[in-house]
């Protein structure tokens, strides 16, 4: 019997189609869930949270590898990322497959940021490591124009351009990575098409029967400037296959 795969985060956006692909190869899978639940499942779930630390060594006990998807969005990042690395420490020294973003070392938002030195830890944690670093997936362009629904003005990032990538083909790719051998920093993953915010935010509003002046506005600021630079595109990586046009016509 082959030990399971553990994902965190395995019931958010991108954990749920990790540990469809990963059922689908025909793993054993395992899910660190914050709430329990009684209800049958294919995956064994284990109940707790990795900002508080319970439950993360019953979850990473046992596991081949760990696919981290666990996300808070934020600086806290860094301390659940060092309360998993050290329980796998203490359990057998399991491969973990981390999910990071293009652009990391070249954008200077705090969550990328965090997620640099998510990275940087893993490389000189001891542990089998496999990194992998994607653009924006679709529905955070697709969140971005909703969230702002209700106004008469869309507003989009002036002189900056996104190549969002389809969240089921980065989980295809984690799922390889996480029954593969320790790779380190494979290449990075990005969608493929680059387009303007104002483009993609047009699409949206097509492809949802919305009417909406559409407005590019140029914030001042170092993170903005990284971003009309590009520094979260992988041109040379342009991998994926799902366009949003695609993604959009699927949802709706």
């Amino acid at each position: 019997m082959r030990e399971p795969i553990l994902v965190t985060g395995g019931t958010g956006t991108l954990g749920r189609v990790v540990v469809r692909e990963l059922l689908d190869a025909g793993r054993d899978v395992r899910v660190l869930s914050r709430r329990s639940s009684p209800e049958q499942s294919l995956f064994e779930r284990v109940t707790g949270d990795l900002r508080r630390g319970t439950g993360v060594d019953a979850a990473v006990s046992g596991v081949a590898a760990i696919v981290h998807c666990a996300t808070t969005l934020g600086r806290a990042d860094v301390a659940t990322a060092r309360t998993l690395v050290d329980a796998a420490r203490r359990h057998g020294n399991p491969h973990i497959v981390y999910i990071s973003i293009v652009g990391v070392d070249r954008v200077p938002l705090p969550y990328y940021r965090a997620k640099l030195e998510v990275e940087r830890m893993l490389t000189v944690s001891g542990l089998p490591w496999t990194i992998l670093r994607t653009t924006q997936f679709h529905d955070l362009i697709a969140r971005i124009a909703s969230l702002q629904a209700r106004s008469p003005v869309n507003l989009t990032l002036g002189g900056a351009a996104f190549q969002p990538v389809d969240v089921g083909e980065v989980a295809v790719r984690l799922a390889e990575l996480a029954v593969g051998e320790p790779a380190g920093r494979v290449p990075d993953m990005g969608g493929p098409e680059i387009r303007s915010h104002r483009d993609l935010t047009r699409e949206y509003l097509r492809a949802t029967g919305r009417r909406r002046l559409v407005l590019p506005v140029r914030v001042p600021g170092a993170i903005s400037a990284a971003y009309r630079r590009g520094g979260h595109l992988a041109p040379e990586r342009a991998v994926g296959r799902v366009t949003f046009a695609d993604y959009l016509a699927a949802r709706t």
